[in-house]
């Protein structure tokens, strides 16, 4: 099959023949027909995440399933599905809670394994990982769902609880910022977006934010507090700096919630948070790492009635070359929405 082949650290990534992937005992190989080109997959290819070279990134994916391995009961070849970027054990006490985003035994594709930015890739534990995608729901939709799309609807839902009415206040409008929008309009809530380049913002508005900032032109606490009367009752920071994540917590009213989603990389693996605001003002500052498989059905249910529609997010379809040369700019470009891999594309 073709792949794109990390090589090594921060260099050229290659696409080019690799042999195919056979099912293991209990999981299943899936054809991709789509998958989402994410930051997350940056991370990797700087080396932020301990991988095993060579490798092969992608996380977000949806795809037909072409082979099924020993031991599995749910599934069939050539059935339509998806995955979280996070695969549970299927053991564990966290998966049988319905945790498995949190599994200390999980599996990522794209970083503990062989990824999605590839012909084929395999999934594990797949009668607890593996999401039937209804035949009304596109590829293209539903791997835009893996990563950001349901992190920022678990975020927004099942962590930060927003209610219709609430504020919140979206630090970043690439794909998991726009994925927030786009999710906390469904819900009735009242979003305010803030980003560097005005095509984002510009996608924001289209989503329905009812107020957008450009970041560095002005202070983005004070502009939120003025906005509404007071601060946001929610915060989300969608990219992943020490900046963005302090502009985030600081425009929150008092006890008001913050949901960090952007990956916060530094030399220590620590980031520093205005902690004194938090104690003062009790503020919940809350973390939020994917979407378990049990969680999908109603965010899926959302999506078929036509009330969440993740695939007005994706910018373009592209094939494995031209992916493999946009990865390296992911952390200079600044795209307004997502951009996914076809890799059967020449």
């Amino acid at each position: 099959m073709r792949a794109m082949i990390m090589d090594a650290l921060a260099e050229p990534l290659e696409v080019r023949e690799v042999a195919e992937p056979a099912a293991p005992a209990g999981g299943v190989v899936v054809e991709v027909h789509a998958t989402g080109l994410c930051k997350s997959d940056w991370h990797a290819w700087v080396g932020h995440d301990d991988v095993a070279l060579p490798h092969v990134p992608g996380h977000e994916l949806a795809g037909v399933i072409v082979e099924v391995g020993d031991g599995v009961e749910r599934w069939n070849v050539g059935d339509r599905v998806t995955v979280p970027f996070v695969m549970g054990c299927g053991d564990c006490e966290w998966c049988r809670s319905g945790n498995a985003q949190v599994c200390p035994d999980q599996q990522q594709p794209g970083f503990t394994q062989w990824g999605s930015f590839a012909e084929r890739v395999v999934l594990r534990a797949a009668d607890t990982n593996v999401v039937r995608i209804p035949d009304d729901v596109s590829f293209e939709a539903a791997a835009a769902l893996g990563c950001r799309f349901a992190t920022a609807y678990r975020a927004l839902t099942g962590r930060a609880r927003v209610q219709a009415g609430e504020w919140i206040t979206v630090v970043g409008a690439g794909g998991v910022g726009l994925s927030a929008v786009m999710i906390g309009v469904a819900i009735g809530a009242r979003v305010i977006v803030v980003d560097r380049t005005p095509a984002a913002l510009e996608a924001a508005r289209r989503l329905g934010a009812e107020h957008t900032l450009r970041a560095g032109d002005t202070d983005v606490p004070a502009a939120v507090h003025e906005i509404t009367g007071g601060g946001s009752h929610v915060s989300v920071d969608a990219v992943g700096s020490a900046q963005t994540a302090r502009d985030a917590v600081l425009s929150l009213r008092r006890r008001g919630r913050h949901v960090q989603i952007g990956l916060l990389p530094t030399d220590d693996g620590m980031t520093s948070m205005p902690m004194a605001r938090v104690i003062a003002w009790e503020l919940d500052l809350l973390g939020s790492h994917g979407m378990a498989a049990v969680d999908y059905p109603e965010m899926l249910s959302l999506i078929e009635s036509g009330a969440l529609r993740p695939q007005e997010l994706i910018e373009r379809v592209v094939g494995l070359g031209e992916a493999a040369a946009m990865l390296a700019t992911m952390d200079t470009a600044s795209p307004a929405g997502m951009t996914m891999i076809d890799p059967r594309r020449a």
